[in-house]
């Protein structure tokens, strides 16, 4: 079968062979044709045809002898092919030779049945033999056993344990190889070895007690938890053992695993529960600072714990049980499934923020998992928080709602108090610079610091969220403090000698305006960096109309007593030698003794106001035309009256406010001004000084002026007519921006009005 396929692999050499000498003679001719071009060329053909030759004669040995090595191979591997023909014969005889020697040993297998029976029984006696002396010892070792448990001898007694358990499993195994139906045998030998399986289970007692307490014992005995945790290991090896013979068998011995492992890991589990659990010895109806005693005592014991741990239990373990990592997270599940109880206890606001702070930063700090020697092993900032996101932001909602609540109260119990101050029959208090003040801005912002405070402790975003709420409230406080002052002020008129120290209640209360916007600017300072919002602007708007509507109560005060006395300027009386103004000046100096103690820049304002409404009250005496001067001597007398009242006002209002002003010397040169117009005495230049009188008070009216001319008693109509035409040309624009001081005047006349006269 072989020769055909030669015969067409030769003629494919054939064929191929063809192909190459015609490739090679139109390759040679082309190569001929390029050098034989030119003349020249033609003198170096046997040049060319020598280096040819012994091109080809180099190619041809090439040739030679990779056909030869080809040739070689090709006869090598024919000799091989023709061996390995005669090995699979050879190896097919072998195979026909071995099945027809099976088929005549199967009579002789199936008649050996009965030594293999034999075989495992003596296995079995065997194994009765070797555990012959444990059978018969087996009532004293469990005595012994006993007795080593009770006596502390935990080694000793596992030792014997596993003799025991060692001989029973065999046994038992031996028995199943037999007959792995036969459970009479079976109970049979648990039964004769029942006391072991109790005495496993003392001693698991006996070790899960030492577990509970390990992180006592390993401080004084540590040797003890050594033991337990040698026999844990040896059980595991014996659980493993066990465990392969039952891949392999099928039979695993009673109790098998016993997982104690795996035991002792839930004991640490419930222990750690258990203790923190056990931190709580107060509650809330017998301590109200339970919850802050509870979390303190709880860190002390967790800390405590976990160094003990990481410098000795860590030396009582093998290191791939990585004890202290265990306990770590133990310590961090129990720590979380205990505050979410609490949690669900309904706590009060102050114990919110106890429990978030405690949480959010006590927890992680280095006074407790964020311990610098415990942190050499666990990072607390890569496991899970102690308490989801969610959880925190519902605590946080759930204070935001009760701080909200109770601060609302707390600002009306203190508006109150403060209300009852008002009444009493004793001054206020004064600060260290004898500024008079109630305790109200104390206690408000008492009570908005200590609860910043709290909020600080917790995180950022919520402090804000405080402040913000703080603010909120005190601009609805304030609301409600302005009403309240408003309606005091209106009681008090009622009956102006009630309460008895109203006028300094009021300056209190003006001062506690200025407190809480300096306070106001201090929280914002201390607790937040960010921009005023609404509530702060909306805070001072009303502080600032509390403090000025309050100066304006008590200037009212001043005026209601100073009407009479003013009632009497600019009448026969006055300008007889009355002391009207003596007594105004005397009254408002009295008054402004107690003024003294309003802060700045209110009693600063009070003052200028003070004046302003002085001079206003002179000039609309004036203007009500109360006397009439019959000549030029009571002209004279009048305005020198004047001018003298002038200075007296000047003089105090320079002596009350300790500074000198250009608006207050304005505001008294217009009763002089006044006076020059009463003093002049050629009644044709009346119209020049009228002019002076508006280029420097631009706001007076036509009505001012016919008042003004109407009281000197010798302006004619024709004048009046002048003067009235040339009123509003010599109106000073430049002068419009001052403080007006006519504007608010009004003139009751019955005379000819300013349109019939210029009629």
């Amino acid at each position: 079968m072989a020769t055909p396929n030669l015969t067409e692999e030769a003629n494919d050499l054939r064929l191929i062979m063809e192909e190459t000498d015609r490739e090679a003679v139109a390759t040679a001719v082309q190569r001929v044709a390029g050098m034989l071009q030119r003349p020249d060329q033609q003198d170096k053909v046997e040049q060319y045809r020598r280096r040819e030759a012994r091109k080809k004669a180099s190619v041809e040995a090439r040739l030679k002898a990779a056909i030869q090595s080809q040739l070689d191979g090709v006869r090598t591997g024919l000799s091989q092919l023709h061996n390995a023909l005669g090995d699979v014969s050879d190896i097919q005889q072998s195979l026909a030779d071995v099945s027809k020697d099976w088929r005549q040993s199967i009579n002789t297998i199936e008649n050996l049945q009965d030594v293999k029976d034999a075989v495992v029984q003596h296995s079995q006696l065997a194994a009765a033999v070797e555990n012959l002396k444990n059978i018969f010892s087996v009532p004293e070792i469990v005595r012994d056993t006993h007795e080593l448990i009770e006596q502390g001898e935990l080694l000793k007694a596992h030792c014997k344990l596993m003799d025991l358990e060692f001989s029973r499993d065999n046994l038992m195994y031996e028995q199943y190889r037999i007959d792995s139906k036969n459970t009479h045998d079976m109970n049979l030998i648990c039964s004769y070895f029942g006391e072991t399986q109790t005495l496993s289970e003392q001693l698991a007692k006996q070790l899960w007690m030492v577990v509970e307490r390990s992180l006592v014992t390993v401080r004084c005995d540590p040797t003890m938890l050594v033991s337990v945790v040698r026999i844990i290991e040896r059980e595991e090896k014996i659980d493993r053992r066990l465990l392969e013979r039952k891949k392999q068998t099928g039979f695993i011995p009673p109790g098998r695993p016993k997982k104690w492992k795996d035991k002792m890991f839930d004991v640490l589990e419930k222990t750690v529960m258990t203790k923190i659990e056990a931190s709580q010895s107060d509650t809330r109806e017998s301590n109200k600072m339970w919850l802050v005693r509870f979390l303190e005592i709880t860190r002390k014991y967790v800390l405590d714990d976990l160094l003990v741990a990481k410098n000795l239990m860590v030396q009582c373990f093998p290191p791939d049980y990585s004890i202290f990592y265990i306990l770590f997270n133990l310590y961090h599940k129990a720590l979380s499934t205990r505050i979410e109880e609490l949690i669900s206890e309904d706590l009060e606001a102050n114990e919110i923020v106890s429990l978030l702070t405690w949480v959010l930063n006590t927890y992680k700090s280095e006074e407790m998992m964020g311990h610098p020697e415990l942190m050499e092993e666990v990072n607390i900032n890569i496991m899970d928080p102690l308490l989801p996101q969610n959880i925190v932001d519902n605590l946080l909602s759930k204070y935001v709602k009760t701080f909200t609540s109770n601060i609302t109260g707390w600002l009306r119990k203190a508006l109150e108090t403060d209300k009852k101050d008002w009444n009493k029959e004793t001054e206020p208090e004064g600060d260290q610079d004898g500024y008079y003040q109630t305790t109200l801005p104390a206690i408000v912002f008492q009570m908005f610091e200590q609860n910043l405070q709290v909020a600080a402790f917790i995180n950022e975003p919520f402090k804000q969220e405080v402040l913000r709420l703080c603010l909120k409230q005190m601009s609805s406080f304030l609301t409600r403090y302005k009403e309240e002052v408003i309606l005091y002020k209106d009681e008090h008129l009622k009956d102006r000698q009630h309460p008895q120290c109203y006028v300094q209640y009021m300056i209190a209360i003006i001062n506690n305006c200025q407190t809480f916007s300096e306070s106001i600017t201090s929280l914002k300072k201390k607790y937040s960096s960010t921009e005023s919002d609404k509530n702060e602007e909306a805070i001072r708007v009303t502080l600032d109309t509390v403090a000025r509507d309050g100066c304006l109560f008590l200037l009212d005060e001043v005026f209601m007593d100073l009407e009479q006395h003013l009632h009497e300027l600019m009448t026969r009386k006055w300008l007889g030698g009355s002391n009207a103004v003596d007594t105004i000046c005397v009254t408002i100096e009295d008054y402004f003794n107690d003024f003294a103690k309003i802060k700045k820049p209110y009693n600063k304002e009070m003052t200028f106001e003070a004046h302003r409404r002085v001079v206003t009250e002179y000039i609309r005496a004036i203007m009500a035309k109360r006397i009439t001067f019959k000549n030029a001597d009571e002209r004279k007398e009048g305005a020198e009256r004047m001018m003298k009242d002038a200075k007296q006002f000047k003089f105090l209002f320079k002596k009350l406010s300790d500074t000198a002003s250009s608006d207050a010397d304005r505001l008294c040169d217009a009763i002089s001004a006044i006076a020059e117009v009463f003093k002049l005495t050629d009644p044709s230049l009346l119209y020049l000084e009228v002019s002076t009188l508006i280029t420097k008070y631009p706001d007076i009216r036509e009505d001012h002026i016919l008042a003004l001319l109407a009281m000197r008693g010798d302006a004619s109509r024709e004048m009046k007519q002048t003067i009235i035409e040339t009123l509003n040309q010599h109106k000073s624009s430049s002068m419009a921006s001052m403080q007006p001081l006519f504007r608010d005047i009004t003139v009751h006349t019955q005379t000819i009005g300013v349109p019939k006269l210029l009629k």
